[in-house]
């Protein structure tokens, strides 16, 4: 399934994700040499690297690639200071990163996917969070799980005389970014305290966890806790999701659908960066939906490196994107996809 005019989304990995892949034949030139390439960053596409990169190993065996899920801003740190050979990040870097790569920088928009808000309530099912209650949660103005905003969503049922934990991310982290981007939109006392940020200025004394996997953990171990993963690690880890209000006033689950409803309208810029204003508050569908990317420098001076890499671009666009819906990650359209192969093919040397 894929959006109208872009497409994208967003399983479970804690530690460093290593697998070995390489072309015998990489895409402008031929190559028998080994080439191993290193990358960090997001972990919101982790379960899906690995995916791609296992399977662009079964068809390339002499480049080898690794990537380390240590958050988005761990990744453009590593970019910056040239120490992989590409990142992933959930928020593709600013200008005023880019300008310190001195290697130049391109985009590779991957897949995207819904930011699911996970909670740990006895007895709470199928919650409902209005456009006023969550962001009220996550800036400290609603601290009970049985508050009045809270129980006016969710009419005839039981909400438990218990105290809200958050959990965020310990991590700078693109997720973070997605989703306190979504309640700085709907919520100016949101945006004045708490912002929009890969390490948002969250309230109080929050329970932390590292990565995706880390606040899935969380919240799955702390009763009365209330946080946000990507959708995959919220699926895989069994935890309760809540239906969250969007625009239109409809209260919809996270879902691959409801994700590709929210990005169908978003237009990628020529370097495929995006205007993240317009990730704050979808016309419909889920409205917590973000992209990631990989980044990959314009030079690369080590042998064989270039040529490995647009080799691993012209998979992850093509075949790979066949992988997008199987792990609830949306999928770029090929008039997208043919562009980044494209550019790849030109701007990296």
């Amino acid at each position: 399934m894929i959006f109208s005019s872009i497409t994208l989304r967003r399983a479970v990995m804690a530690s460093a994700v290593a697998f070995g892949v390489v072309g015998g034949a990489v895409y402008t030139a031929t190559s028998q040499t080994a080439v191993t390439l290193s990358g960090a960053g997001a972990t919101f596409p982790a379960p899906l690297y690995q995916r791609y990169f296992a399977q662009f190993r079964q068809k390339n065996p002499n480049v080898q690639v690794n990537y380390q899920p240590v958050g988005s801003g761990a990744g453009i740190r590593q970019m910056i200071a040239g120490t992989v050979d590409f990142a992933g990040s959930d928020v593709a870097m600013k200008d005023n990163e880019v300008s310190q790569v001195g290697r130049g920088v391109m985009f590779i928009p991957t897949a995207g996917g819904p930011v699911a808000v996970v909670y740990n309530a006895p007895g709470l099912n199928n919650l409902k969070l209005s456009r006023q209650a969550l962001p009220a949660i996550f800036s400290g103005k609603i601290t009970k799980w049985n508050d009045a905003a809270i129980a006016a969503a969710n009419p005839g049922v039981s909400l438990p005389n218990l105290p809200i934990r958050l959990a965020v991310r310990a991590d700078s982290s693109g997720t973070s970014f997605i989703f306190s981007n979504h309640l700085s939109a709907i919520d100016p006392y949101f945006r004045g305290r708490v912002t929009a940020s890969t390490t948002p200025n969250w309230a109080g004394n929050p329970v932390r966890g590292q990565g995706n996997p880390g606040v899935a953990q969380v919240v799955k171990q702390t009763r009365g806790s209330i946080g946000y993963v990507e959708y995959s690690f919220a699926k895989n880890a069994a935890l309760q999701t809540a239906q969250l209000q969007n625009k239109t006033g409809a209260y919809v689950a996270p879902s691959l659908e409801a994700a590709n409803q929210a990005l169908g309208a978003v237009d990628f810029n020529p370097d495929f960066r995006v205007n993240f204003s317009e990730f704050g508050d979808p016309a419909q569908g889920y409205p917590i939906s973000g992209l990631t990317w990989m980044m990959v420098y314009k030079q690369y001076p080590q042998p064989g490196k270039a040529d490995a890499v647009k080799k691993l671009v012209q998979w992850v666009m093509t075949d790979g994107q066949q992988i997008n819906d199987d792990l609830s990650y949306t999928r770029i359209p090929a008039p997208i996809a043919n562009r980044v192969i494209q550019a790849v093919n030109s701007g990296v040397k």
